[in-house]
């Protein structure tokens, strides 16, 4: 490149590029390479820039691949970069500029160089690359040195032992830069990669010793969120023949996140590069999401895993186990700030995930702080505006609400910490609410944008597990909080009904139906007689009502008749068919958690008994229905209690005057006239082979948020590319 080169575009021209890639061969101690290194040029600010630089990279990648073999000119480079980072911690201490700025370079051109290389050949073919050098005519050398294996060691050395200065900054990032880019032969295959380089050299060897330093720096990193020195302050000034621009990466890119569901694309949203205010943070985070997602070895468990699920607090005395290995110690009140102020991002919500979920020691400790509130409310928010999330963000926020409230404790204190004007709620104006009221409208708003947008079983599946295993200690409810999780049940309860009325009431299916009444006595005829709209305008002659008692066979004689006819035929069952069973699991464990709150803590929550009687038509009509007929039990004989207590009370009662009987009656209600019923609980458990879901979720993140780094999307083999 050398001091000439200013622009991109003129790279594949540069003299110096063209006898690096050509096919003479330099010697490591050639002066060529003082010239080669000493370059400056704006870092790419764009996509439009990347895709240039990329570009111009692979022409001299392809010269290169194609001489390599005979000049053993990437490994001189190499070992000129090996050579200079022995003395790269006293340059710093001295501030010797030139050296840094030098060795720098180096390792850039090598990032841009391996990028190409592992886009474009075999593994088998890049490790060739690695052990090429130039030969004497006749000469054989069988004991050639893995410059890769070195080259690993040396970028791990430079990442935790060179100190964080502002002469240091460019090149610390450079050196996570490029062990992201070594890894990122998961991209170009579709499938897992389960034995790969990366196995061989980060899983055992020379690498392994570094494993917990490593991630002890990189999650330091993350927790620190350095900025990058201003320009000009921390490399050589521009150059004086003008010719040279300075390059630095204060400024990157982070493009939007991509996802395989529905609710965003590749490039669907573009952050400005002065929104990322650390890119060492940053990259250090992907690299360490990366490292913790690797598959297991064939002989050997992921060691960087292993240190992530076992480091403690540096406050935590106690000896490690002699069976934990990669054991470390890191401040874990840093680390918790840091997670709570950056979860705006995908990548800091998923290792919030990773790390409540693998390691116990950090999820005890967040479980026993006393301002939850901090980190609760900011995965709130991404629940919030879920139009505006990816899918994947969503899931992982919701899976942490459910990993916290697998915890009794979580569940009590979250409704003794008080908030006041959430500015982000816009539905109504809560001027002063619990956190746990507000975690259940968010997570109930959730699971209604799910049925009706995104459909995702998972997804509302685990919102209702988190709120099951809440429901027993729910405490003084907001009323906004006890309406929604009435109302929302209710809606779906009209929802059953019209379905049942849709799926049963079909024109092409009379006489399918009709033949299920003629067995019967009686009231047949009125119940074929029944429209649509006269089941929803009137519940008092709703279709359960009709069935108690004898007729409540009747459906399930249509039912499998009519389902029997359609699969006889091979047609599949209509849209809103589909959608009842989905709707009956909603409504059962919605009655489930409005049971488990009135068995467990009816005297703390007068707000829900109150929506309950506001709604007691609607439950009144479910009360005999044989799916719910079990969990309708207590709601029922709640509903009777209080509603005779009203009725002796007279008519026209203030709303205050309802709560004030409500709050009498839950002392004169006898404890045992309630059935029990096996406690809620649900635990998050893994899916079986969760990397096929976690790899190509962390490679996206890599792909659309790492900091100056650039693949075509044509060569993405591991996930599919949106077509915006």
């Amino acid at each position: 490149m050398g001091s000439n080169s200013s622009r991109i575009g003129d790279l594949p021209k540069n003299e110096y590029l063209k006898k690096l890639s050509g096919t003479e061969s330099v010697s490591e101690n050639d002066p060529f390479w003082n010239q080669l290194l000493s370059f400056s040029f704006p870092a790419p600010t764009s996509s439009t820039e990347l895709k240039l630089l990329e570009e111009a990279t692979i022409s001299v990648c392809r010269s290169l691949v194609e001489n390599n073999p005979r000049t053993g000119n990437l490994g001189a480079l190499i070992k000129v970069f090996l050579s200079r980072t022995k003395e790269l911690k006293l340059s710093a201490e001295c501030q010797n500029h030139i050296f840094i700025w030098q060795t720098h370079n180096a390792l850039f051109i090598i990032c841009c160089l391996l990028k190409v290389f592992i886009c474009e050949m075999s593994e088998e073919e890049l490790q060739l690359h690695f052990t090429y050098e130039e030969k004497s005519p006749g000469s054989y050398n069988s004991d050639s040195e893995d410059l890769l294996e070195e080259l690993l060691c040396c970028l791990m050395q430079l990442i935790t032992d060179i100190p964080l200065l502002d002469i240091t900054y460019e090149i610390s990032v450079e050196a996570v830069s490029t062990m992201v880019v070594f890894l990122s032969c998961q991209l170009f295959h579709k499938e897992v990669l389960r034995q790969s380089i990366s196995h061989k050299y980060l899983m055992r060897g020379r690498c392994l010793p570094y494993t917990s330093k490593l991630v002890k720096t990189l999650l330091y990193n993350f927790i620190r969120q350095e900025k990058p020195p201003p320009p000009g302050t921390h490399v050589l000034p521009q150059q004086s023949d003008g010719g040279g621009l300075l390059y630095g990466l204060a400024s990157g890119v982070a493009t939007g996140l991509w996802t395989v569901f529905t609710l965003g694309g590749v490039g669907s949203k573009v952050a400005a590069a002065s929104e990322l205010s650390s890119p060492l943070a940053n990259q250090s985070l992907l690299l360490l999401l990366v490292l913790a997602n690797l598959t297991d070895a064939a002989d050997a468990p992921n060691p960087y895993r292993q240190a992530i699920m076992s480091f403690k607090n540096t406050q935590d005395s106690s000896p490690f186990p002699s069976s934990i290995p990669h054991a470390f110690q890191i401040n874990f009140n840093s680390l918790y700030m840091a997670l709570c102020e950056q979860q705006t991002s995908d990548q800091a919500t998923l290792l919030l995930y990773t790390l409540l979920h693998q390691n116990s020691n950090i999820r005890t400790y967040m479980l026993a702080r006393t301002d939850m509130e901090n980190l609760v409310l900011p995965i709130l928010e991404i629940l919030y505006h879920v139009e505006e999330r990816n899918s994947h963000h969503v899931y992982m926020a919701l899976i942490i609400l459910l990993i916290l409230t697998e915890d009794d404790g979580f569940n009590r204190s979250i409704h003794e910490v008080m908030l006041k004007n959430i500015t982000w709620y816009s539905e109504r104006v809560l001027t002063e609410i619990s956190l746990g009221s507000l975690l259940i409208l968010v997570v109930i708003r959730t699971i209604q944008y799910n049925m009706t947008r995104t459909r995702d079983k998972y997804l509302h599946t685990n919102c209702l597990a988190a709120l099951a295993n809440m429901s027993a200690q729910f405490r003084s409810l907001h009323q906004y909080a006890a309406q929604r999780i009435v109302s929302y049940t209710c809606r779906h309860l009209r929802r059953y009904v019209y379905v049942l009325d849709k799926l049963y009431f079909p024109h092409s299916h009379c006489s399918t139906l009709q033949h299920c009444f003629s067995t019967l006595s009686d009231n047949g005829e009125e119940l074929l007689s029944l429209t649509c709209s006269h089941i929803l305008r009137s519940y008092a002659s709703s279709l359960f009502s009709l069935l108690s008692k004898k007729h409540n066979k009747v459906l399930e004689q249509a039912t499998q008749s009519l389902r029997g006819s359609l699969s006889s035929n091979d047609v599949p069952l209509p849209d809103y068919a589909q959608d009842l069973n989905v709707i009956e699991e909603v409504i059962r464990m919605m009655l489930e958690i409005i049971n488990s709150c009135l068995t467990n803590s009816l005297h703390h929550n007068p707000n829900l008994v109150y929506a309950l009687l506001y709604k007691r038509d609607l439950f009144e009509q479910f009360r005999t229905h044989p799916s719910f007929q079990d969990i309708m039990q207590n709601i029922d004989l709640v509903i009777t209690f209080f509603s005779s207590r009203l009725l002796q009370a007279g008519a026209e009662l203030s709303v205050e005057r309802v709560l004030e009987i409500i709050k009498q009656g839950v002392v004169a209600l006898p404890k045992d006239r309630l059935k029990k019923f096996p406690e809620l609980k649900f635990k998050y458990v893994e899916e079986e082979q969760p990397e096929e879901f976690f790899i190509p979720y962390v490679w996206s993140l890599v792909y659309n948020s790492a900091v100056g780094l650039y693949w075509s999307p044509q060569d993405i083999q591991l996930f599919t590319m949106d077509s915006d």
